[in-house]
């Protein structure tokens, strides 16, 4: 069973993620495109050499952001549907389709939005050089951190729920994540290097960008997985109903 749901999600993942990167390619890569002008005027302007490519910048927009985007997907796709298989009537009487799209809503509120509110995508030409070990090693343990607290919340509603119903206890659960989220954004460092002669709106317009490719694969992943897995557990429960 595991093993057809792992392929199952690998699958939904890899759609999610071409649905993603076409949504990067039209409303992403013209951002991208904007701050490159942008670094390469800088440069020009400190008289430094331009950068030589050693991929091209077609190539990078079109087979390499696609390629990265299916790698992404498909590796995604393999972990939801382990987590699905774990939490399948364990968390809630949930059929799979519902329990596949709150797991998509929980992953993207964890993995992407809590993340992104301290540490925000950032367009070439935004970062320096010589913090990007400090500030990956901060977004990642952000990341980490918030799936923790998902997880503790989710375990203390479970908890609650015997004595305050399932309503309150997930009120009560929801409440105990932003807190957990909201100590831990303030215990991180804060990293902030945005120039400040960096166009606000490309800033603006590309996190948007980044932040809608994630919905799209979460949501889509979430949706397509669900249906893939109903058909599975649909068959094997009628088979040992039945055999």
């Amino acid at each position: 069973m595991a093993g057809r749901l792992l392929l199952r999600g690998m699958l939904a993942g890899i759609v999610a993620a071409c649905l993603a990167f076409l949504f990067a390619r039209v409303f992403g890569e013209p951002q991208v495109n904007l701050a490159i002008g942008y670094e390469a005027a800088m440069d020009a302007a400190a008289g430094e050499p331009p950068e030589v490519e050693l991929v091209s910048r077609a190539v990078q927009a079109t087979a390499g952001l696609l390629t990265a985007a299916v790698m992404y997907g498909a590796a995604y796709g393999g972990v939801f549907a382990l987590v699905f298989a774990a939490a399948y009537g364990r968390i809630g009487r949930f059929s799979p389709r519902m329990l596949a799209m709150l797991l998509a809503a929980g992953g993207f509120v964890a993995v992407v939005l809590v993340p992104d509110l301290k540490y925000p995508a950032n367009p070439p030409g935004v970062g320096n050089h010589e913090t990007i070990g400090l500030r990956t090693m901060a977004y990642f343990e952000m990341v980490v951190f918030s799936i923790c607290a998902l997880i503790m919340a989710v375990l203390a509603g479970r908890q609650l729920a015997a004595r305050l119903g399932n309503w309150n206890a997930s009120l009560c659960g929801g409440v105990a994540f932003v807190v957990l989220a909201g100590l831990l954004q303030w215990a991180l460092p804060t990293v902030n290097e945005v120039p400040d002669n960096f166009p606000a709106q490309v800033l603006w317009h590309f996190r948007e960008a980044a932040l809608g490719m994630q919905l799209v694969l979460w949501g889509s992943m979430g949706f397509g997985f669900g249906l893939l897995a109903e058909r599975v557990l649909g068959r094997s429960t009628a088979l040992r109903h039945y055999g």
